[in-house]
């Protein structure tokens, strides 16, 4: 299903910023320190396996539901 590495990353956004630019700023850093810079992706981007892993690592740390 193509697209689902972009949903993983607007949902962690979204929910670890609460419509606050400040915190979308911060988290699209954290992420892209982490190696996964959501620029990267769109809906129509395959999605790897092995970011799909990282994301939902990355989600439990921040406390984040997807």
């Amino acid at each position: 299903m193509a697209g689902q590495v972009k949903s993983m990353i607007d949902r962690i956004i979204e929910q670890r910023s609460k419509g606050n630019p400040v915190l979308v700023a911060t988290t699209t850093t954290k992420l892209i320190l982490k190696g996964i810079d959501p620029a990267s992706y769109s809906a129509s981007s395959a999605d790897d396996p092995v970011i799909v892993a990282r994301l939902r690592e990355l989600a439990v740390e921040l406390n984040v539901t997807l």
